[in-house]
């Protein structure tokens, strides 16, 4: 038996102001075969890594393609995606015959020209596989959930965890079900029910949390073989996008109609019920700072680099300066040219720096402060849950009270790492800042003695009515508040 897997993701922000290359891929994740790291699996590559290390255990035979994945940002260059998909493509015409096809995409990239790359992608495979191969994917759950896809894959795996600490386990899932339809063991059959909806679904907090839990006792029994939810990508214009569940059965199709249905209902029901509260700037600081315990974690969301989001917003960062509030850091601030002057400075070095509000008017002004530099980081990662991502050389600077991590290759806050690689102990401090949505709660969950969401005027409006949509199919809600749900979708 033999098996192919590759890799090709980013999560597109069709309003994000910076244009992804070739070179952001080069930044990220770019691997040729036999090149993965056998540490852990980067940004979407899970299918691989998990196929590897169990490829001689189960009795097959693993060809590795190359893997390629960049962090969120605006769309993707044409080029740049076809001359990854052409590569990939060719390694698997070259590695024929094959039984199963093992992809790691995230489901919402988008490149100039194709509004879905990852059906473009699967599609042709499957002119190259034939219809016998039985072709696997595994994807982040903020994905558009197509037909084109539902049409040539036979098994599609979602995360079902936000924050997505669960990457090693769905592919897992995805491998168990692909080498038992090739061994003849299961027929897999999907639903897919589409509720009309744009939603945010953190699972850390209720309701979605009792959701997944249920979800999850479910496979495996009665026939039912993976249920997943696709969130959608709220900041991604294109038809597909929202909230769409899909259900696979054992060979039976109104077994997997029935549960999408029901599920898909139940999420409807949950219109404008599965998104925290929120506060802007002066109420949340003012409130993290009256709490009477540590830390404190204040996230910001609207400026978040795994929503495709610059990273660069100052608006929270002034504010603690101006208040003088003490024991308090935030991160992290993309800024290349600000971390290379403190490189430049050194250590302990006391300088005039200009950082922050540098990419777009969503950026906020510049910080023009005088900073003391108190950690330097060449090559510095963080955690995101059992896998690893770069954050790039690194500097953290105080000022008063507060220590700003800034980094240069942008990421949005996962691991306490982005912190502790500076000598910041975010356990120790009053008040932390976090640029993400909902990612960071698998790490600075567990130590935070209360959570804030606050929102900046960074690019990524939490109200999604306010977005500039212009390919979104309507009606959907909540940008029409009498959106339907469609139903099962063929």
């Amino acid at each position: 038996m033999r098996l192919f897997a590759a890799t090709l993701a980013t999560e597109t922000n069709t309003f994000s102001p910076l244009p992804t290359s070739l070179e952001n891929f080069r930044e990220t994740v770019f691997f040729r075969p036999g090149e993965h790291p056998t540490d852990a699996p980067r940004m979407c590559t899970a299918p691989l890594f998990v196929a590897r290390a169990r490829a001689k255990e189960e009795g097959f035979e693993l060809i590795e393609g190359s893997c390629f994945a960049a962090s969120p940002a605006g769309i993707t260059n044409r080029t740049a995606y076809e001359t990854m998909r052409d590569e990939i493509l060719g390694q698997l015409e070259a590695a024929l015959p094959v039984d199963g096809l093992l992809l790691g995409m995230h489901g919402a990239m988008v490149a100039h020209g194709y509004d879905d790359v990852e059906g473009d992608m699967i599609e042709r495979c499957r002119a190259i596989v034939g219809p016998k191969c039985v072709i696997g994917v595994e994807f982040d759950p903020h994905c558009h959930l197509t037909m084109k896809r539902v049409s040539n894959a036979d098994i599609m795996v979602f995360y079902k965890e936000f924050p997505h600490t669960d990457v090693v386990d769905r592919a897992e899932d995805l491998l168990d079900l692909v080498l038992a339809t090739l061994r003849g063991k299961v027929k897999p059959v999907m639903s897919v029910y589409d509720c009309r909806q744009i939603q945010s679904y953190p699972t850390t907090i209720q309701p979605m949390r009792g959701l997944v839990d249920r979800i999850m006792a479910m496979e495996g029994k009665d026939g039912i073989l993976s249920v997943s939810i696709g969130h959608g990508f709220p900041h991604s214009d294109v038809p597909d996008t929202g909230t769409r569940v899909l259900v696979i059965a054992d060979g039976d199709k109104t077994k997997a109609d029935a549960l999408a249905t029901q599920l898909g209902e139940e999420l409807v029901g949950l219109r404008g019920k599965t998104r925290p509260q929120s506060f802007g700037v002066a109420a949340g600081v003012d409130e993290g700072v009256a709490f009477n315990d540590l830390p404190v974690v204040i996230a910001d969301p609207t400026d978040n680099a795994g929503g495709g989001a610059p990273s660069d917003n100052t608006d929270i960062l002034k504010y603690l300066i101006e208040k003088n509030v003490e024991s308090a850091c935030l991160g992290p601030i993309w800024d290349p040219i600000a971390v290379r002057i403190c490189f430049d400075a050194g250590l302990g070095a006391r300088i005039g720096l200009r950082f922050g509000g540098k990419i777009a008017p969503s950026s906020g002004q510049p910080v023009d402060a005088e900073v003391e530099i108190v950690g330097l980081k060449r090559d510095a990662w963080q955690s995101f849950g059992p896998a690893k991502g770069p954050l790039g050389d690194c500097a953290a600077v105080r000022i008063g009270g507060v220590e700003a991590v800034l980094i240069t290759k942008r990421a949005q806050a996962t691991g306490l790492e982005l912190f502790t690689n500076l000598g910041i102990d975010p356990t120790q401090r009053k008040i932390v800042v976090v640029k993400s949505t909902n990612h960071f709660m698998a790490a600075y969950g567990p130590i935070a003695k209360k959570v804030i969401y606050v929102e900046s005027s960074g690019p990524l409006r939490r109200d999604h009515r306010k977005v500039p949509y212009m390919k979104v199919e309507r009606p959907i809600w909540p940008l029409d508040e009498d959106a339907k749900p469609r139903g099962l979708i063929y």
